[in-house]
């Protein structure tokens, strides 16, 4: 499924983006940052990786001259039911044997730490290019 595979928090937040896309159609990146509850650093980065790989392009918005749209592309499209597949696969694997009320609040949870391990990623790589960046000035400064 290479870009949309779900193995890893970056990889879950690309898969569920392009999901929200395939049901609600193109959305503002702003959009998209409430929805999944993210912030726009990670939403910025998963865009783009999004964009690299063939399964979303922008286009602008014919509502509002400073903003685009972010819309699913016809490669993202004929994943869809294989990605719909897996997440119904992993759902079904992950609350064999919970009652409906156990499983909400199973998929609560896991929701939340989800949010979680995506923040604590993007904040770790903004903390390592912050670093690199103040090393590299430092770097440069004593000669």
């Amino acid at each position: 499924m290479n870009g949309l595979r779900t193995n890893v928090p970056g990889q879950t937040l690309r898969s569920r983006g392009v999901m929200h896309l395939w049901e609600l159609g193109p959305q503002r990146q702003a959009d998209l940052v409430r929805l999944m509850d993210s912030d726009a650093a990670t939403m910025t980065r998963t865009v783009r990786r999004l964009e690299q790989a063939g399964f979303v392009r922008r286009r602008p918005s014919p509502t509002d001259k400073r903003a685009s749209l972010i819309e699913p592309t016809a490669a993202s499209h004929a994943l869809r039911h294989q990605v719909e597949q897996v997440w119904t696969h992993l759902e079904a694997l992950s609350t064999a044997g919970l009652s409906d009320e156990e499983r909400t609040a199973a998929l609560h949870t896991l929701e939340r730490l989800e949010q979680n391990l995506v923040r604590a990623a993007a904040e770790g790589a903004d903390a390592g290019e912050a670093a690199g960046a103040a090393g590299a000035a430092g770097a440069g400064g004593e000669e």
